[in-house]
Order: structure tokens, then sequence, then C-alpha cells
């Protein structure tokens, strides 16, 4: 009877040392929500176990790009795997590292009144024995891959712009319809390496940069809401969309974080705030990367057969040689045969009409670039629209099924263009792909949780309430 009555003690003490252990949570953690504001953090701190391990595991970005014909996985590992390798070491040969360009023009649309403030905005101009003799003369001694010569540092980066006629042997020398610039105007052109003016931040920014992104969203690319503007105008703005977010990574992941110890690295913080707090400009990005992708893999037969010619004759096997390993990769024909399907655009009978508006804005965002106030900003800026352009060019201006008959013509400059702008996406998709989640997990973190001295405050409270009370209890 003494043995019940025992037992049954115990029990009652065991019942109140829990009744009191769940209350006191109850009011710590109640007290917790009031001292925050934010009832759900009950829910953060009691689920918090588990929600890590779910983010662990989970995808942010599933299913099939909006408009594509390929899933984000797909995407994905077929970059990791095929795209990047292949792109980064093709876009350092001497082919694929000249570009020429047009650097610095009036701005048709406004005073060009804004410069940059960093020494890093200037573009390195090649001399005359640098670039490929074959660019200028029919015969002559090949371009060493090494030993680069840079004149960097010139007061206002004054660019060399004199150019041979016979720059382009073997080459079309045809303007694009899509862009702005006169391509067969030597005259005020100059070659640039790619390779000595890396895309990264040149501290243009403020008021007058994004002057040219108002301006090219407001004027030549407004916003679509669902239901409210037609396919075509959809994926222009998708486009430009795209190439926005993979410009902010670049500059983002190539940051100068103290200038007085010239100390570059990657500024995760810009890249949260400008690209992947926003799910849209994520996806835009993945579109665009399919989409020139797309343009790429279309102009296979022409890419495969292009002349390569530097005068380099070990360097251009190489570039021909990984040219046609990417074009014809078994991995990505079978993962990814059709990124995006152009068919399906241009039907009914204002097609024709369509095109030509659209054509005509993007010239308009062609031409905005001239209005870049960063000489490398602008640098960059003209390349890769030149290659969304030529990209718009394969897929649009010339029909494979119904006109067989007329083959695509690139000139060499869209080639370069193209392939280096397909590589600066892939860079920016690796990045999202690779460095995204973790950004997120931090930046959601710092935004969602209580501060670690409040949260320190309230767990002391509550590991000394239950320490003591569960010393005072009885087993």
């Amino acid at each position: 009877m003494v043995e019940v009555e025992i037992g049954v003690k115990n029990r009652n003490n065991k019942r109140w040392r829990w009744t009191w252990i769940v209350g006191a949570m109850i009011i710590v953690l109640v007290a917790m929500a009031v001292t925050y504001g934010h009832s759900e953090k009950i829910s953060l701190l009691i689920n918090n176990q588990k929600s890590c391990h779910c983010a662990e595991d989970s995808r942010k970005y599933t299913g099939i790009v909006e408009d594509c014909c390929c899933d984000y996985e797909t995407v994905d590992n077929i970059n990791g795997e095929v795209l990047h390798p292949f792109l980064q070491e093709l876009v350092t040969t001497p082919f694929f590292r000249y570009f020429k360009v047009k650097l610095w023009c009036d701005c048709p649309f406004w005073l060009d009144d804004g410069m940059c403030r960093l020494r890093d905005c200037s573009v390195c101009e090649c001399p005359e024995n640098e670039f490929p003799e074959p660019f200028k003369k029919p015969l002559s001694r090949g371009l060493s891959s090494n030993d680069l010569v840079c004149q960097e540092g010139k007061p206002q980066a004054t660019v060399d712009r004199t150019l041979d006629s016979k720059a382009f042997r073997g080459w079309m020398e045809i303007d694009n319809p899509w862009t702005n610039d006169d391509e067969t105007d030597h005259g005020e052109m100059t070659y640039v390496n790619l390779q000595l003016n890396p895309e990264r931040y040149t501290g243009y920014a403020g008021p007058l940069a994004r002057r040219i992104w108002d301006a090219i969203y407001s004027e030549n690319c407004p916003k679509y809401s669902s239901g409210e503007i037609c396919q075509e105008k959809k994926v222009l703005y998708k486009l430009i969309s795209g190439l926005h977010s993979s410009i902010s990574i670049h500059i983002a992941a190539d940051y100068l974080l103290d200038e007085s110890a010239n100390q570059w690295g990657e500024n995760l913080e810009l890249m949260y705030d400008r690209v992947l707090r926003y799910p849209d400009r994520v996806r835009n990005l993945y579109f665009t990367f399919l989409f020139v992708l797309r343009a790429v893999t279309k102009a296979a037969d022409y890419l495969e057969q292009a002349e390569y010619d530097t005068g380099n004759h070990e360097e251009d096997l190489k570039a021909q040689s990984l040219m046609r390993q990417l074009l014809y990769n078994p991995k990505l024909q079978a993962a990814c045969p059709l990124p995006f399907d152009e068919a399906k655009l241009w039907h009914g009978q204002s097609g024709p009409e369509l095109k030509q508006q659209i054509q005509k804005q993007f010239r308009n965002i062609s031409a905005l670039m001239d209005c870049v106030g960063c000489e490398k900003c602008r640098l960059w800026g003209k390349l890769q629209v030149l290659g969304l352009g030529t990209a718009l060019k394969i897929l649009f201006s010339v029909d494979g099924q119904n006109h067989p008959d007329q083959p695509i013509q690139l000139q060499r400059n869209e080639v370069i263009a193209l392939l280096n702008l397909l590589n600066r996406l892939s860079e920016s998709v690796k990045f999202v792909h690779e460095m995204g989640p973790n950004i997120e997990k931090i930046k959601g973190e710092l935004v969602s949780e209580p501060p670690a001295s409040e949260l320190g405050s309230w767990q002391r409270v509550w590991e000394k309430l239950v320490g003591l009370r569960l010393g005072k209890l009885p087993l």
C-alpha cells in the first residue's frame, strides 16, 4: 500500500514537473513574440531544426524554364558538365579574344555627361603588334598566345582606331539588322583584347547609369503583366531582364571591396539585392541563356565550317576543335536538344509587322549603348547586345524550314560576340546555381531571425528557469 502511494506521488511530481516546463516554455515564447513583434518567430524557433534539414535538399527553381524546352535541373547539370568548361577555354583562344568595337560615339538620345571615377573603367586597347596579323595582312607570322602587352593606364584611355580594310579576311561584312552600329565602318573601330578587359565593377553607378536601364525598360521594353502583352514582346523583355541580371552578377562577383588596398572579391550582398531576391530576374537569366544557346546550336553547321584564322595554326585548330565539341556534344544533344522553340512566334497576319516593331526597339536598345559613360561598361554592353542581336538574327531573320535556300550569314564580330555572351550567361547561371542557395539562406536568416544578443538573453533566461526548477523537483 505504501509502495503504491509512493508511486502515485512520484507520477504526480513528474506530471507537475512537465506541466511547469511546458508552462515556462509558453511564457518565454510569448514574451519573445511580443518583443520581436512577430508571432511567426515562435514557429521559426520550434521548427528551426526541421526546416534546416529540408532546405539543404530543396531547390527553389524546378520544372521547365518558362517559354523554353528544358528544365532548371537539366540546365544546371549540362552547364556545369559541358557548356561552362568548353566556353571558358574557347573564349581564351586568339580568335575569340579580340573584339572589334566602336567605343566612342555621340549619344543619340542625350548629352553624354557621365563618366565613372575608377581607372578600371578605361579599356586596354590593343597595340598594333598584338592583334592577329591575318586581320591586317593576308600573309604574316602568327599571334602568340602568351606575352600579351597592354597599354592600360593612359590618360582618359585614348583608343587607337586605325584599322586595315582587310581586317576580316574570309568573313562577310554585313550589318546586323537587329543592331545599330555600322559594322562596315572600319574608320571608327578599334580592336580590344577581352581577356585584358574583364567585365567587373567599375564605379559607374548612380542616376547616370540608371538612366540607361530606365530608357531601355520604359521606352523600348515595357514590363509585361499576364494577359497584357503578346508573347513576342514578352520574349524581348525577358531577354533584356536576363542580360541585366547577368551583368549585375558579374559586377557583384568581381567587385572592388577596398579601393585603398586594391582588394577585389565577391559582393554577395549586392548580388542578393540586385538579382537573387527577385525570382523573376533569376528565371529570366535562365531564359536568356537557353535562348542564346538555341541560336548557337541552330547555327551549328555554319559555326563548324567557319574560318578560325589568326595566323596561329595551333591555337586556331584548338578553337575549331572546341567549337565542334561544344556544338555536337552528345550530352547536350540528349539532355536539351531544343533549348527554345522559335517556331512558336510571329504567327498571324500581324507577325511581320510585329517583328519589325520589335526589331526597331532592339535597335534603339543597341543605340543606347553609345550613351554609357564608362568605357569598359560600354565595351561589354556593346559586345553583349551585339551577341543578343546575333541570336535574334539567327532565330528570326532566317527561316530554315520555309526558306532552306537562305543560308545564315554571320560576320566574324557577330560570332565573337555570340560565344562570349553565351560564356557570360553560362558563368552567371553557374554562380546562381552554386552560390545562390547559400546567399539566400544567409540573407534570409539575417532578415527572419532575432538579433543574436536578444536571442541569447532569452535563451539564458530559459536555461536558468528550467535549470533551477529541475534542480528542485524530486525524481
